[in-house]
């Protein structure tokens, strides 16, 4: 019996244990998760502005009406006298302190739902002291106003000399629940996202449409107003005080750097149990074998370079089938999904098995492969980054979105779905496993008859990923329920 020590030793990164390929990937350049109070880089705006904050806003803005509570920026707005008005709240803003061009930015936020709010995740252009408001222009991350479970993204501009205009979009969202709010914008478009879902696109490419002002430089402002030109003027003074909350804040940069890492299984940093040997696979060397149940690898250091969705294959061989594995980061703190091991008919005979799993954070972590079942061996491991390429969303004129890999012809509908989940494909799904996981990368749902109709009655709302993977190719699709 082996007696079982489940630990990782902090060693150096794995330089020679791993190649990458190369590709633009999100590289995380600043954040705020509010642990420790509010960082240096906001600044508080106070009063009531011009023209209440040129929206005929109802609220005074105080710093007094923003705090930080279990590591989370608490903006609270309350129905008191102050100033001359009926009601207090806060705004800050990272002006003359923080400013980007280009990035994908978004917060972690959950917001009242009632009749005269409106809480705001945006940005304006750094030069609006020069040029003033639109010519500077706005981008409106997250708005959310009175008792809609909706949110709205916005871009506006100067489309000629004063002339404004503005292009947004909106989705369907419980906004009382904490949800990630996500803007990706470069040189070509802006894309809005909530919880990794698109549901907006502004071009701007060659400053189209005279957009030139969203190739400046931005800071973000958060705030909740009340009342205004958009919300209205009736307020339900019954729902107040009432508290926007935001987790944090992050900003990522886009930088040329590795979307696929693989790393050699003997290449371990720690392991329990197993042995090496000479390998026959395609490239030689050795792979790591005699694997029984509890057996463990550990890889450390070894980077994700933003959140999301990862690939991740193995490169396995099994006499006679049965085996199961699991992946971990960080000695199993963080539980990424487990996989089944088939027979290929030989310890030599190699196949690659894969599944998509969820990384919550960006950054660097120690890896972990655990055997939940034995009987296999394993050459290398591949994790590579799921982008836009593999994961297309198209709003559809019926309100549903459909994901569509033209190379697989491999459809999922409707999206979202209530009840049932269907497959429209040329592929053969007989003899293929197919799989759903959620947003944390657990898995949920298996059927290792794959039929053209899913029942996913029974999962709770959120936000999915279907894995059809048979001979050694694997699709994936995301999807809402």
């Amino acid at each position: 019996m082996k007696r079982i020590f489940y630990f990782v030793i902090l060693l150096t990164a794995l330089l020679f244990s791993a190649s990458s390929s190369m590709a633009q990937t999100w590289q995380l350049v600043w954040q705020d998760e509010f642990t420790n109070g509010i960082g240096p880089d906001w600044v508080f705006e106070t009063g009531t502005g011009t023209n209440g904050w040129g929206n005929n806003e109802l609220q005074y803005y105080r710093t007094q009406n923003a705090t930080v509570q279990n590591g989370q920026l608490v903006i609270t707005a309350r129905n008191e006298s102050f100033g001359g008005r009926n009601y207090t709240s806060a705004r800050l803003k990272t002006q003359g302190r923080r400013s980007w061009r280009y990035g994908k930015i978004e917060a972690r936020i959950a917001m009242p739902a009632f009749q005269g709010v409106w809480p705001a995740f945006w940005m304006l252009g750094t030069n609006i002291g020069d040029v003033g408001w639109p010519a500077c222009g706005e981008i409106d991350i997250m708005e959310h106003v009175n008792a809609e479970n909706r949110t709205y993204g916005t871009i506006h501009w100067e489309v000629a000399p004063g002339q404004n205009t503005n292009y947004g979009g909106n989705t369907a969202v419980n906004v009382t629940a904490f949800h990630l709010y996500t803007i990706e914008w470069t040189a070509s478009s802006i894309k809005w996202f909530v919880d990794g879902v698109q549901f907006h696109e502004a071009n701007i490419a060659n400053s189209i449409n005279g957009t030139n002002e969203f190739h400046n430089n931005f800071f973000i402002i958060l705030n909740m107003a009340i009342g205004g030109n958009w919300p209205g003027f009736t307020v339900n003074n019954g729902a107040l005080p009432a508290n926007m909350y935001v987790d944090y804040v992050k900003v990522y940069q886009q930088v040329s750097g590795p979307s696929s890492v693989t790393i050699q299984a003997e290449n371990y940093s720690n392991m329990q149990g197993i042995q090496t040997e000479t390998c026959t696979d395609a490239g030689g060397g050795q792979n790591v074998g005699y694997i029984d149940a509890t057996d463990w690898m550990a890889y450390n250091s070894i980077n994700f370079p933003t959140s999301g969705s990862y690939l991740v294959e193995y490169r396995v061989a099994s006499q006679n089938g049965g085996g199961a594995l699991s992946l971990d980061l960080n000695a199993g703190s963080i539980q990424l999904g487990s996989l089944a091991v088939p027979s290929t008919g030989g310890w030599q005979n190699w196949t690659t098995i894969s599944h998509t799993v969820n990384v919550a954070n960006a950054g660097t972590y120690n890896v972990g492969v655990y055997a939940q079942a034995g009987g296999w061996n394993l050459n290398w491991i591949r994790i590579t980054k799921q982008g836009s390429s593999l994961l297309t969303a198209n709003t559809a004129t019926s309100g549903e979105v459909q994901q569509e890999d033209a190379g697989n012809n491999f459809t999922i509908f409707p999206n979202p779905v209530k009840d049932e989940l269907r497959i429209a494909t040329s592929e053969n799904l007989v003899g293929g496993l197919l799989r759903i996981y959620d947003i944390m990368g657990r898995q949920v749902l298996i059927a290792t008859q794959a039929t053209n109709r899913v029942n996913v009655a029974k999962l709770p709302t959120g936000v999915y990923t279907l894995l059809f993977t048979k001979d050694g190719k694997t699709i994936s699709r995301r999807f809402i329920k």
